[in-house]
This record gives structure tokens, sequence and C-alpha cells, in this order.
């Protein structure tokens, strides 16, 4: 098959190695960096970090292996090169045909020391802008940054901007102000991407307008990533169910910026919902419209158009195998769509992302088509030239 389109990689994925913290952090903190630590006793490698020794963990690292075969635990050589290493990304994205690749990752470093916590989201920035600068062309890369401190989080916006970044990673709720606290997710990464859900600071509370304004100002795109729930992927009972849920858990900050006005304050203001699947926006946005309609008036909500409206001009979300919102594409509230490959994560279609888009686009338009799998997230992420490349991939052997 041959696509004569291009297709954007709305969600994937990087792994720097644990070993990256003590080039990138601050000279000042470099002795306090994670290390990576090999034993020749068992089939493992570990990271030492402040007392700790806990296995290197490959849920994020399973493209290129059938289900049956994924490894939760092993070496660092075990985890997928393109995870890390910009010519051999390449390489996996010619394969399965992607043109660009939007990338997500990791930081901040999981630890109570603030300095040190604060310090790890540059280092992380100042990685994965090295990473990208290597094909600028194909890599789209998503800086990440801190809610707590209003002004604090504005700077990060600029400079990432500066940087030359056009999208930024936020939690899916504001962080503590006072105080580090990893309850909600009991880690530092789960902490960047969930916040503090059950707090007493929401986003479309006034002290976050000129947040807003800075990235409408900007015209930086804002993404929540799949972190409104955490999924307890050390618990394999629970995880299943957690992973339901926090795709559906990701209507929440949605819906508190929707109801709340921000989208009305600023309309140019772009948010994605990104690995949340797409199926439920429909359903979101007609029973926000409906609930809306019976309700505003004792709650003196203050929305001069129906929640739809705002969720058609303002909100994103990518998928990655939801067939259901393919087709409720054109319902309210559920247009602005991304295909992603989710590389190298367990939910992955590498190497067969585009037979993945064929089936699942196979009674589709083609313009439409090359919409959803390419075309929004250009516009979206501000990626991309513009111009159609062609792939003809070879046959792979398919991957569960």
């Amino acid at each position: 098959m041959t696509y004569d389109y291009q297709i954007v990689d709305a969600d994937a994925h990087v792994n720097p190695p644990p070993t990256f913290w003590a080039e990138y952090l601050p000279q000042s903190l470099r002795s306090q960096a994670p290390r990576l630590v090999y034993d020749e006793k068992e089939d493992c490698d570990y990271v030492e970090f402040e007392g700790t020794r806990k296995k290197i963990n490959l849920i994020g690292a399973q493209a290129g292996r059938q289900g049956a075969d994924f490894k939760m635990h092993g070496r660092l050589t075990d985890a997928r090169n393109g995870g890390w290493m910009p010519a051999e990304r390449l390489e996996d994205m010619d394969r399965d045909g992607m043109d660009v690749a939007v990338l997500f990752g990791g930081g901040p470093i999981g630890t109570l020391n603030e300095e040190l916590y604060m310090a790890s989201f540059d280092a992380y920035n100042r990685w994965l802008g090295d990473f990208c600068s290597y094909a600028p062309d194909r890599f789209c890369g998503v800086g990440y940054i801190p809610m707590r401190e209003v002004d604090d989080a504005i700077a990060r916006l600029k400079k990432l901007a500066d940087a030359g970044f056009t999208a930024v990673n936020i939690p899916a709720f504001p962080q503590p102000l006072d105080k580090l606290d990893f309850s909600s997710g009991g880690a530092a990464q789960s902490s960047a991407l969930t916040g503090d859900p059950l707090g007493p600071r929401r986003y479309d509370q006034p002290e976050f307008d000129r947040f807003w304004a800075a990235a409408q100002d900007l015209d930086i795109a804002l993404t929540f990533h799949l972190g409104a729930r955490t999924t307890r992927y050390w618990e394999p009972d629970k995880f299943l169910a957690d992973l339901v849920m926090s795709k559906v858990t990701m209507a929440e900050p949605i819906a508190i910026m929707t109801f709340g006005g921000v989208f009305q304050r600023f309309p140019k203001l772009r948010i994605g919902s990104i690995e949340s699947g797409v199926g439920w926006l429909a359903w979101m946005a007609n029973y926000m419209d409906e609930t809306w309609a019976k309700q505003r008036f004792w709650t003196k909500n203050t929305l001069v158009e129906p929640p739809s409206f705002y969720m058609d001009r303002n909100v994103y979300a990518s998928f990655i195998h939801d067939s259901i919102g393919i087709r409720t594409r054109h319902f309210p509230g559920a247009k602005n769509i991304m295909w992603s490959s989710d590389y190298p994560h367990s939910e992955t279609t590498f190497p067969n992302s585009l037979e993945t888009i064929e089936r699942l686009f196979k009674d589709i338009p083609l313009d439409e088509r090359a919409e959803v799998v390419g075309g929004i997230a250009k516009r979206f992420f501000h990626t991309g030239d513009g111009r159609a490349r062609k792939f003809v991939p070879e046959p792979k052997v398919s991957v569960a």
C-alpha cells in the first residue's frame, strides 16, 4: 500500500536512559543523580537513587514484542534503542511509515528534594531538545513543566517557546503550592502528569488566567497526557481496570476548563488530551450540552455558547485503536481527533501502523483520513512541513 499524504504520529514517546541525568542536571546536582547498576547475578539492571535500588522497568519499551512476550523488568539493552537513540528512531519511523513523531517522555526525578525536583524538568527538556535537533523536520518534542506557582510556570513556558518548542505538557490538575506531594500517583512522574485531583486548586480559578493568556499569546499547544488518574502498572491485578479509567477520567479537567469559562476567556487556547482515546468526546459534549441547557440558570454559569462549541474550537485528543471515535468524529465536540502509534509503549501499533490505519479507516474518505492521521495534528502541534511523503512498507511480521 502507498500513502500519498503526511502521517503525523500525535503521541509517540522517548525513554531517555537513567544515565542522562548526570549529564543534563546542573553541575551542583549531578552527584545526586540516579545511577545505573549492572548486576551480573541477575538478568536485570537496577537504578540506584537516594538509598533505593529498583529494577529497570520496561512497561514503556515493549515495541517489537508480541503481547505474550512482554517483559516488565530487564536490562537497559532490552529496551528498544529508538526510545533514546535518534538515528535508530528514524529507522523505526521509516519502517513504520511515520513522517513526523510528536515526542512525549520522562521527567521529573522522583524526589522530595525541592531543588533537584524542579531542576529535573529543565534537564529533561534540554535532553529532549538535543534529541529533536537531530531531525527537526521529523521530531516534534513536547516539553514538561510543573504547575505549582503560576509565575514560575509562565517563565518555564516562555523559556521552552524561546527554545523552539511548540507544545508543552502540564499536569491534568494543579499541583500543591506548599510542598511536593506524590500521594495521588506515588511517584514524581505521576504527580507531574496528574497533579492533585482532590486539592483545592482548579484550572478555572482566576490565578491561572495569566498562564492561559501566556500560552495563547505564545501560540503554544498545551497537553494533558493520560494523567487524570494513575495507572498502577506495578499491580497487575489492577492494571487493566485502571487503564480503562485513565482514559475516561481525562474528561474531568476538560469539563472544569469548559464550564469554568477558560475557553470563552481565551478563544485561541489549544488543549490536547493525549493517549486518552476519543470515543467519549461525542458523549461528553452531548451530555454537557444537555446538562448546561437545564442547569446553567441556577448555577449562574456564564457560558454564552454550549459546551460542545468550545470543545470543537479548543479541545483536541489523540487515540490509538479507537474505531468508535473515528465514527463519531462528525458529532459536536468530537472533530479534533488525532491518530497515534504510542511507540514504544505496550499499546503501540509498531511495526504495523500502516496496516492499522488501513483497517481503522477502511471506509473513511481519503481526505478525512488524511486529516485524522496528519492534518489536525499539524495544526495543533505546529509541526510537519505540509509536503506529502510516500512510504511503501516492507512486509512485516504481525505483532499482537
